[in-house]
């Protein structure tokens, strides 16, 4: 199984890619959502991706929006990690696609249990 990790925060993208490598996923990082969308169009194929909301150049909620609008993209899992935590920002983003929403600051077994609601790994 393989996750794309798109924060525009090095520190971020380290810290959840240990997570996930930790319970065997292969994972590919973008910093920003332009660069998971060349990433994704280039044929690179992901089962899941984490997004950051606040981004440069295309942000999260973009991203969501791109990745729903291609019907080849339709099974990846999106889950928004981000420190945007109104409840008017959590609902735009699930009625956009996204299928999980984890806040910044988050624990190792709190993104853990939302990956479990996913059903990975």
């Amino acid at each position: 199984m393989r996750a794309l990790v798109v924060d525009d925060s090095k520190t971020v993208r380290m810290v959840l890619g240990k997570s996930l490598r930790e319970i065997g996923l292969d994972v590919l990082e973008a910093g920003d959502g332009q660069e998971a969308v060349n990433l994704l169009y280039r044929g690179e194929s992901v089962d899941l991706m984490l997004v950051d909301w606040n981004m440069p150049v295309m942000n999260g909620y973009e991203l969501v929006c791109a990745v729903r609008a291609n019907i080849l993209l339709n099974d990846v899992r999106i889950m928004m990690v981000t420190t945007e935590s109104s409840m008017a920002q959590v609902e735009k983003a699930m009625a956009a696609g996204a299928d999980e929403y984890l806040m910044k600051p988050f624990t190792k077994d709190l993104l853990l249990e939302k990956l479990t609601l996913l059903g990975i790994p």
